[in-house]
């Protein structure tokens, strides 16, 4: 996912960022509300973990700013324990919240949750074909059989698991796997296409090339 961190706390926002690094996320870090609404202006995330007291502009108003243009998920982090305050947070349009502390497993379970349920599904598998991609434990299965991949292939092959049905360009490609901070070029792309390709070789699954158009995952015939 291509995820965007609100956090004017720098180690709580490192922490988040680098569990999600980890995991081949492309991830966003914004201190400051004024340069959150910019980023949220520009580019439309997978996810938005989001806290409420910002420098410059609030949390309430990226909230605001998001819901205007985009259906992105929403993880607010808040200190606010007053029922009410909860109630506010979901009419501005949050998905879910966790309040302040949070257990990072915790953390990581809701953000799998919400944007499960933007994708329309109730479950942490994404299946097509045999190829089945376990969320949560970050495993792939062909025919019942795991296979190991590496972490942009893993990221990757999850794009277009969640992406069925349409091509995929290579700059939307980059979009969901890479950060601001990342330099990524198209010839990568080429070569994480290509190495999912051969490792997902032995399914009845396969990423078809569409001359100047990217990539499609389809079933085959």
């Amino acid at each position: 996912m291509r995820i965007l961190i609100v956090e004017d706390d720098r180690l709580i926002s490192e922490a988040i960022e680098q569990r999600f690094t980890k995991q081949g996320h492309g991830v966003d870090c914004a201190y400051d509300g004024n340069i959150a609404h910019a980023m949220v202006s520009q580019t439309e995330y997978d996810l938005v973990i989001l806290d409420l007291n910002l420098p410059n502009k609030s949390g309430e108003q990226i909230a605001r700013k998001i819901r205007h243009h985009s259906d992105s998920p929403i993880l607010v982090l808040t200190a606010r324990t007053d029922v009410q305050d909860r109630i506010q947070l979901l009419d501005l349009g949050a998905d879910d919240y966790v309040t302040k502390p949070f257990d990072f497993g915790e953390l990581e379970a809701r953000c799998r949750a919400v944007v499960r349920r933007r994708q329309g599904t109730d479950t942490n598998n994404l299946m097509f074909g045999d190829i089945e991609f376990d969320a949560v434990r970050c495993k792939v299965f062909v025919q019942g059989e795991e296979i190991v991949l590496k972490q942009r292939e893993l990221r990757l092959l999850e794009i277009f698991l969640s992406h069925t049905n349409r091509v995929m360009s290579k700059e939307e490609i980059i979009d969901h796997l890479y950060g601001f901070d990342d330099t990524p070029n198209t010839n990568a792309i080429e070569t994480y296409v290509a190495r999912l390709r051969k490792a997902i070789s032995q399914s009845n699954v396969e990423i078809k090339t569409l001359r100047g158009l990217g990539y499609a995952i389809d079933k085959q015939s």
